[in-house]
């Protein structure tokens, strides 16, 4: 690879990852292409370079974030180390530090990006809807060895129990949020996975 062809990598990197975090700071509408730009001082031009539109660019933060974010989970999801419950608990913990160490602030971006965009941007939703999907399916895989196992409750399909822990858990992540507290998601992590998938 080039010395050039790396540095126009590196810039679409960098474009991609500060617009991450400001977006996850301030949501999609509220998040300027200039203060992108000001940020990395890079030209204006770059960023059309980059990307056709806003819009566009957002689809690849999403695309980002999700190549990141599922290597994260297929780390804790599959950990042979854990029994399929125990991995779901250490999900939700990590998480629960994770909103410590943001003082109950930004959440998870497709979550943010699901609430603001669904209704705004068909584009938006569908990318969004088909991260969703593919967590579900790793959360899905991770419940149904579980139910083979004895350790999940039976008779619930996994994609049911899948989509009803991530369901709940964006909840108790939002609610956080609002109420500046972490309560919601230890009441999630008691009742939902210590009580309720369990057999």
């Amino acid at each position: 690879m080039s010395p050039k062809v790396a540095a126009k990598q590196e810039t679409r990197q960098a474009l991609l990852e500060v617009g991450m975090d400001i977006m996850l700071e301030k949501g999609y509408t509220n998040t300027g292409i200039q203060e992108i730009l000001t940020a990395l001082q890079v030209p204006k031009g770059s960023f059309y370079h980059y990307f056709d539109s806003k819009e566009n660019y957002a689809v690849e933060i999403i695309r980002h974030f999700d190549e990141t974010y599922s290597s994260t989970l297929q780390t804790i999801l599959r950990n042979q180390d854990n029994t399929p419950l125990q991995r779901l608990r250490e999900y939700c913990l990590t998480g629960k530090s994770m909103m410590v160490a943001q003082e109950c602030r930004k959440g998870c971006l497709i979550g943010n990006l699901s609430q603001e965009m669904s209704d705004q941007s068909e584009v938006l939703r569908t990318e969004l809807s088909i991260v969703m999907r593919k967590w579900r399916d790793l959360f899905a895989a991770c419940i149904d060895e579980g139910q083979q196992t004895g350790e999940i409750r039976p008779g619930i399909s996994p994609d049911s129990l899948a989509e009803l822990f991530l369901s709940g858990w964006s909840g108790a992540v939002m609610r956080a949020k609002t109420v500046k507290q972490i309560e919601p998601m230890e009441v999630f992590i008691d009742l939902m996975v210590d009580n309720l998938l369990k057999a």
